[in-house]
């Protein structure tokens, strides 16, 4: 148990620093550029994006936090596995449905005004703001549940 929450944790924590760059430098980034530039690079991010490491990090935390959960449940005891619980809870709560009900309903909108320049230039200055928001809870989440992870694995 102690090699599967640190690697859960340290993989987690990965995960934190790929949306921390986002909420920290990237959106900026893209906000600033000129015209649509900003919008245009967004939907190639978003694009991009299904065919990436991170992509395989971000699905594969699904069984790996489910089981994690099962095993303390099973085996786990004091606040260890209160901190494996917490850590899948914050994964699937905070990253997970948070991505699924926000970011991505938001990433689908903006590609499909993204030919038509006049409704881009009006969403995209919202997106930008509310999607940055939305990814400052998942970098939050992501980073709380890698140190449940590793807090646990440190009580092992």
């Amino acid at each position: 148990m102690t090699v599967l929450l640190l690697g859960a944790g340290f993989l987690m924590a990965l995960l934190a620093g790929v949306f921390l760059s986002f909420s920290d430098f990237v959106m900026r980034g893209l906000a600033e550029a000129p015209d649509h530039a900003g919008a245009a690079g967004m939907v190639g991010l978003n694009r991009t994006v299904y065919r990436s490491v991170f992509m395989v990090l971000f699905t594969g935390f699904l069984p790996v936090a489910a089981a994690l959960a099962l095993l303390a449940f099973l085996q786990g005891a004091g606040p260890s596995r209160f901190l494996v619980l917490a850590g899948a809870l914050a994964y699937y709560s905070g990253v997970f449905a948070v991505t699924g009900l926000g970011n991505v309903p938001m990433n689908r909108h903006l590609a499909r005004v993204s030919a038509r320049p006049d409704e881009t230039a009006a969403y995209w200055p919202n997106y930008a703001r509310r999607w940055t928001r939305l990814n400052h809870i998942r970098t939050g989440a992501s980073g709380f549940a890698a140190a449940c992870w590793l807090v646990a694995a440190s009580m092992h």
